[in-house]
């Protein structure tokens, strides 16, 4: 028999809340709000001597240079296989993650007319340029497959930045799909029978991998699919549209949705089944998260938040803290899928090399279940 080991908590306090306005995702760069708490120190220092500091200036500047349309750019890039190494060790960006689905990349040349025009431009754009399309198929009943639309890699840009500045929002969606998603996507599928006929939100959803996942795999009801930035929310919207036959008879919309902003009265207390992956990393944002958990689920004794979540230093601690504040049940649970924890213990025991980067503190997500009540 398999246990999972399992860390329970229900609290019940008076609400004592600090109602300022938050904003509702991580600061982007050039923001004047307060940092993110210190990554925890790398094991060993790079093998040329460089700083973890150094390092991570090497990779902003030749993320900048790659970008740059002046012919003296690559003059500035390093070709030292030695620097790239290192840095890619040290970027909290990974470049892989635990390869839970059979995926491949579609030319777009395979989309057909009706998917080309809902897409970014027309297949000569600029939009198109950047872009790139992944088919993934599903490990489930039938094997549907899906087409998700993401950013290339090195390909956010000055103005993706000064959009984050003007609006407050986020650009971390547009970066990649980073691997608590995929986590996310994948437990969603092995638990299936918890969607059916159910109304599901994913909150800071990204390009809405896991959202598409549920929306094509689980016969839910409805998915929302949710971001707090238009552009990132621009691509869940072509995501949808170049996936809907995939759908069924599951509604599934995109909305733009700021945590800290008022919600719609027909959005409360709503959603039977709220999913979130590596949204809890940026303490200034954790009440309006956990207040926009606590306004937007169903009270109901099987509805329920789930999230895919790192440990991120104290990060995901602190945000447990806050959900007690909000009258709020969770349960930690470290291993809740074989698979998964088997690739975690292989990358953490250097069997598989072939993520250099991986970092339990950063990398692998602890499941958290939050409920209105008691669990059983």
């Amino acid at each position: 028999m398999h246990i999972r080991p399992r860390l329970n908590r229900c609290f019940s306090r008076k609400n004592k809340l600090n109602q300022t306005s938050r904003a509702p995702f991580p600061v982007p760069m050039g923001s004047s709000s307060p940092s993110p708490s210190p990554e925890p120190p790398q094991s060993s220092a790079p093998a040329d001597g460089a700083s973890n500091a150094s390092l991570r200036w090497h990779i902003l500047r030749r993320a900048l240079l790659s970008r740059s349309a002046s012919p003296r750019a690559s003059e500035g890039t390093s070709n030292d296989p030695q620097e790239k190494g290192d840095t890619n060790k040290i970027s909290r960006k990974t470049s892989r993650s635990f390869n839970l689905f059979e995926c491949h990349t579609v030319p777009i040349s395979q989309l057909n007319k009706s998917q080309g025009d809902s897409l970014n431009g027309n297949e000569n754009g600029v939009e198109c340029q950047r872009d790139v399309y992944v088919c993934y198929k599903l490990p489930c009943g039938g094997s549907p497959e899906l087409n998700v639309i993401y950013r290339r890699d090195d390909s956010l840009e000055l103005n993706d930045i000064e959009a984050s500045n003007r609006f407050n929002i986020d650009t971390t969606g547009l970066v990649c799909c980073w691997p608590s998603e995929e986590v996310l996507a994948f437990y969603c599928i092995n638990h299936s029978d918890m969607f059916r006929s159910k109304r599901v939100l994913e909150l800071g959803a990204g390009y809405g991998l896991a959202g598409l996942v549920i929306a094509a795999s689980v016969n839910a009801g409805e998915v929302v699919i949710s971001d707090g930035n238009p552009q990132v929310v621009g691509y869940i919207q072509q995501n949808i549209s170049i996936n809907a036959e995939t759908f069924g008879q599951t509604k599934v919309k995109p909305m733009t949705l700021h945590w800290d902003q008022e919600h719609a009265s027909d959005m409360l207390n709503s959603f039977d089944i709220i999913v979130a992956s590596d949204c809890t990393f940026f303490k200034q944002f954790h009440q309006s998260l956990a207040r926009t958990v606590k306004s937007l689920l169903k009270h109901s004794e099987t509805s329920q938040a789930i999230f895919l979540s790192p440990k991120r230093g104290d990060s995901l601690n602190k945000f447990l803290d806050i959900i007690k504040e909000y009258d709020l049940c969770y349960e930690l649970i470290e291993n809740y899928d074989p698979t998964v924890w088997n690739l975690h213990k292989s990358y953490l025991a250097g069997d598989d090399t072939s993520w250099p980067n991986y970092n339990e503190e950063h990398c692998y997500p602890l499941l958290v279940r939050i409920t209105f009540g008691d669990f059983v």
